[in-house]
């Protein structure tokens, strides 16, 4: 259907070639995209592709209830375990930033094409999924104060 890229394209090309092919690939793409600019140390950049990937992963799920809950749903759930963590761990540190990755990742999805669901066929799936992306972002933000508290308690960095 889609001529994916590979995961050494996605550890090798230049980030602009990786986000021009990214509107027709997988949902699990874009992880593997976040994980790599993580490892960088490009960790903010990293929030907004996890969280464009993640928007799209379950956008693709809703829409396509997969019938074998050990193919997309393992995958999802193993990379929320694995990439999510690490990511949302960093991002707590500066809930600011984070809720303004969100608002990042949202503003992205909406100016590009979603080739692999979408955004026609599946509207009322993209608006549901979408808003619940941004109610994430507007509890970070409004919840800020609190989460910087609990971070120190439990001797997490925080930043901003």
């Amino acid at each position: 259907m889609f001529a994916a890229l590979t995961p050494a394209e996605i550890k090798t090309l230049p980030p602009s070639q990786i986000e021009a092919k990214l509107p027709g690939e997988h949902p699990s793409s874009y992880y593997s995209y976040a994980n790599r600019l993580f490892f960088e140390g490009k960790k903010d950049e990293a929030i907004l592709w996890f969280y464009v990937g993640q928007l799209r992963y379950r956008i693709y799920l809703k829409a396509n209830p997969p019938s074998d809950p050990s193919g997309d749903p393992a995958l999802f759930a193993s990379l929320n375990a694995t990439v999510g963590q690490k990511i949302n761990e960093y991002a707590g540190g500066d809930p600011k930033m984070w809720a303004a990755q969100i608002t990042g990742a949202l503003k992205w999805d909406d100016k590009h094409s979603n080739d692999f669901s979408s955004k026609k066929k599946f509207k009322e799936v993209h608006a549901e999924i979408r808003a619940g992306l941004a109610k994430l972002g507007k509890q970070i933000e409004s919840g800020a104060g609190k989460m910087r508290e609990e971070r120190k308690k439990r001797g997490l960095e925080t930043r901003g």
